[in-house]
């Protein structure tokens, strides 16, 4: 995938895309779970208004309260246990007065990407979700993909780079412009991450304007520095041009939403 210049004119478009690992709902996070800091969450979304946002660890509840909480969108997406409502969510939030969904799919970060499953050495199932998506004025197209890479599993990591590497040349072959949202679980100078920054662009790199801290990982830990970067948005290497690229540490009452901090990119897109 070269690197295409061109010159962006009257119909070029702008695109908000967001990634957020939301923190699964867990009795154990105390002061932090859900119930505590999910309005805060949707009301973080609702301001930025992102035309696609990329969410992980998102349980059946926390996808439900979601749905309703963010009237503007609609989502796609499949529970990673049964590829339908158990387990975590790897869905993709659309703004729906934007935006109609043409098509989207889910597989698996595995040897059998078709069903539900557990690759090479992962602790948990993995999925990557993408969908095609139409404007409905300009009808300019995007695809978007989104996942959560394991925690555990370096060779699942490596394998699950090629998988959606590989995935997005089979179904692009109309070279649309396309976004990879998500939490790699791996940091920058990762040989996984320099794979996949071989193929895509890494957003923060090419952005005329970055903002907010190093680190997307928080732990819940609000008076320490955030340095741990682990959540990326990828673009295509042609038709797009970041315009900013932020880190959001935004908090109430010395709280964060989420133990991982949201990035959110302002996309020029052909």
């Amino acid at each position: 995938m070269a690197l295409g210049l061109f010159a962006f004119n009257a119909k070029a478009q702008d695109v908000k895309v967001m990634t957020y690992n939301i923190r699964l709902d867990v009795a154990s996070d105390g002061e932090n779970r859900w119930d505590n800091r999910k309005e805060m969450l949707a009301k973080q979304v609702q301001f930025y208004e992102p035309d696609f946002m990329g969410v992980q660890e998102a349980l059946p509840n926390q996808m439900k309260y979601l749905g309703e909480a963010l009237t503007d969108y609609d989502h796609v997406g499949v529970g990673r246990d049964d590829g339908k409502d158990k387990g975590e969510f790897s869905a993709i939030f659309y703004n729906k007065t934007k935006y109609k969904m043409l098509e989207n799919h889910t597989f698996w970060l595995s040897e059998t990407p078709n069903i539900p499953s557990k690759g090479w050495d992962a602790a948990y199932n993995r999925v990557c979700t993408y969908g095609l998506f139409e404007n409905h004025k300009t009808k300019q197209k995007i695809w978007v993909f989104n996942t959560h890479f394991d925690h555990v599993g370096n060779l699942a990591r490596q394998n699950s780079v090629k998988l959606i590497t590989d995935k997005i040349k089979e179904v692009n072959k109309d070279d649309f412009p396309f976004v990879v949202t998500g939490d790699f679980n791996l940091e920058e100078n990762t040989e996984s991450i320099k794979a996949m920054s071989a193929e895509l662009n890494d957003s923060k790199k090419t952005a005329q304007f970055v903002f907010g801290p190093d680190g997307t990982f928080n732990a819940f830990e609000f008076h320490k520095p955030v340095t741990t970067r682990i959540d990326y948005i990828f673009t295509a290497k042609k038709k797009m041009k970041v315009l900013k690229y932020a880190v959001l540490s935004d908090s109430k009452d010395c709280r964060y939403p989420s133990d991982h901090l949201p990035v959110y990119v302002e996309l020029k897109v052909k």
